[in-house]
């Protein structure tokens, strides 16, 4: 039986898509790991795929996936692990420019979906695929100032579920992951990451009425 092919997005030294595209590696399977930075792969087993790949481009996802299928021939599995952070209090979230929220669910709402109606016609075609979603624990029990993550992991919670049963009859498998706290880059960054503003609406709103 020829060796699966996997397509792993966010797979950065540090985080959970580095240890995945390792992890299925060593279970024997045909590895494209994929990074905004080509660097951020480097110590990545020299037999590991690597791809140069921006999740909020759509040029640039379809060039991903063209490469794979142009070399492979096929997708057995897409992960949907790249994603971004959103901190700070609600009320205080930037809700108008393009940096703000919006770039929170661009990148962890739309880019998986993108990518999913990409790897999709040619797993329907063969009928066999897995399209695998990292969401996060907080998708579904949210926690203070992360409130802008939170939302957009629980959009994507009900976006894997919908796609989940709207696939299934075309043999393609759709899993939701949902880890909760792990030591990663990513999680540092988020820890470090957190501000409160001067001018922050909770906390002048808490300190009048304390």
């Amino acid at each position: 039986m020829p060796a699966k092919v996997a397509l792993v997005t966010g797979a950065s030294a540090g985080g959970i898509g580095h240890a995945l595209c390792e992890e299925l590696e060593k279970r024997g399977c045909t590895v494209y790991a994929s990074a905004r930075r080509l660097a951020a792969l480097d110590s990545l087993s020299p037999s590991i795929h690597k791809l140069e790949l921006d999740v909020l481009s759509l040029d640039s996802c379809k060039s991903a996936v063209q490469r794979v299928l142009d070399e492979q021939g096929r997708i057995d599995v897409l992960v949907n692990n790249a994603g971004v952070g959103g901190t700070g209090a609600v009320l205080d979230a930037d809700v108008e420019s393009e940096q703000g929220a919006h770039a929170t669910f661009e990148a962890n709402v739309w880019a998986p979906l993108r990518l999913s109606q990409l790897v999709a016609p040619d797993m329907a075609k063969r009928r066999s695929g897995l399209i695998i979603n990292v969401g996060s624990i907080v998708g579904n029990v949210p926690t203070p100032w992360t409130g802008i993550y939170n939302a957009s992991k629980a959009a994507l919670h009900s976006l894997t579920e919908t796609l989940r049963m709207e696939v299934k009859g075309l043999g393609i498998n759709v899993m939701l992951v949902a880890p909760g706290a792990i030591t990663s880059q990513f999680g540092k960054k988020q820890t470090v990451s957190i501000r409160l503003p001067e001018d922050s609406r909770p906390h002048h709103t808490c300190r009048n009425i304390c």
